[in-house]
């Protein structure tokens, strides 16, 4: 069987054939998976069928996908029917293949992402867009690259806490922003580190798809392990926009969470004064 990657140009030719003759306003409801790419690329994709005008979908095969809409009575459409041409050949759509992506293909992707949602990506504003959110993406997921420089500790054995460090991370379910502080602790056994790197071990977790729950973790095993240290605390503030833009709706909520090793989950005293400086610390 031969293999034949398709291009968009390729994809959005035969879409235009398909549609030319309809009237603009057409809504088109998207075969899953992909027939809603096709549908989005309309600009006019409905999620429920019934609210369509016409059915599409990328592919039809053997036309048993056909035969199973049928009872909705509407037009059914595809980009390609193999019962009629290109039979033998495995057709690999954009949207499937991985191999190669670019910057442009990517981009291409995110104007089919906002078509699917019904934007107009020709207006000015939204032109530029898929470029700049791919910008926006590298930038955000590749914070800096910085070493975890340790010194001597000069007998220093006392707690180091370090407060109010803000931060910005995307929720890995919704890809929505959540943001606050941090609060990170340490008890020297030997060494200490530079304060600056407390930030930067921050920043360097948060700058991903992330949860709350594994930021805080990840932050204290991580000086947990460079720093081999008595104890270390963390404590993290959040407010998070998938709880205020969606779901619930819920606004000015914040979640804490904290993760103590060492001393300071062992010893009371410790994660009392670990706890305190958090609330007199500015």
């Amino acid at each position: 069987m031969i293999k034949t990657n398709l291009t968009w140009e390729q994809v959005y030719h035969r879409l235009n054939e398909v549609i030319k003759d309809l009237p603009k306003n057409t809504k088109y409801y998207g075969v899953p998976r992909g027939g809603q790419v096709v549908a989005g690329m309309t600009g006019n994709a409905v999620d429920n069928v019934e609210d369509a005008d016409v059915i599409i979908d990328d592919l039809i095969d053997s036309g048993a996908t056909e035969e199973r809409y049928k009872k909705y009575n509407k037009p059914f459409l595809s980009l390609i029917d193999k019962r009629r041409e290109l039979q033998g050949e495995w057709l690999v759509f954009p949207w499937e293949s991985k191999e190669g992506d670019t910057d442009e293909t990517v981009e291409d992707n995110v104007t089919r992402l906002l078509q699917y949602f019904g934007e107009d990506t020709n207006r000015e504003g939204l032109q530029e867009t898929p470029k700049r959110f791919i910008k926006f993406f590298k930038e955000f997921l590749s914070p800096p690259d910085w070493n975890c420089t340790s010194f001597e500790g000069e007998g220093y054995d006392e707690m180091i806490v370090q407060t109010n460090i803000p931060f910005h991370s995307l929720c890995e379910h919704h890809i929505a922003p959540f943001f606050g502080t941090g609060t990170i602790g340490y008890i020297p056994n030997k060494r200490i580190v530079g304060l600056s790197k407390l930030a930067r071990t921050l920043e360097t977790y948060a700058r991903r798809l992330q949860n709350q729950e594994r930021i805080t973790t990840q932050v204290a095993e991580f000086l947990w392990k460079e720093l081999e240290p008595k104890g270390v605390a963390v404590q993290i503030t959040a407010k998070h926009m998938c709880m205020e833009m969606r779901g619930v709706k819920k606004h000015d909520t914040w979640t804490t969470t904290t993760k103590l090793l060492g001393v300071f989950k062992d010893d009371i005293n410790t994660k009392t004064e670990f706890l305190n400086s958090i609330k007199n610390g500015r």
